[in-house]
């Protein structure tokens, strides 16, 4: 069964995101005041091919933690669904 999964990718709470701090300076230079607190990650799509939703699911957080992130620097959250 064809599974797709949408995962979401973003650096740790307690890392400095520079590129989300640069975005948010912008904001405000553009007139837009009300936005803030910008953090800027990745968007993944993947296909899964499995004999289930917890076969995908255990496939996608496998792939996760073994390539897809720096566990170190990033954290990541995902969805599965099917295709």
């Amino acid at each position: 069964m064809k599974f797709t999964a949408q995962i979401n990718v973003m650096p740790q709470k307690a890392l400095l995101d520079p590129q989300g701090k640069a975005v948010g300076a912008n904001l405000k230079n553009i007139g837009l005041e009300a936005c803030g607190n910008v953090r800027i990650g990745k968007h993944i799509t993947m296909e899964v091919d499995a004999a289930d939703a917890a076969a995908a699911e255990a496939m996608v957080k496998e792939a996760c933690e073994k390539l897809l992130i720096n566990p170190v620097m990033e954290a990541f959250e995902f969805t599965v669904s099917a295709s």
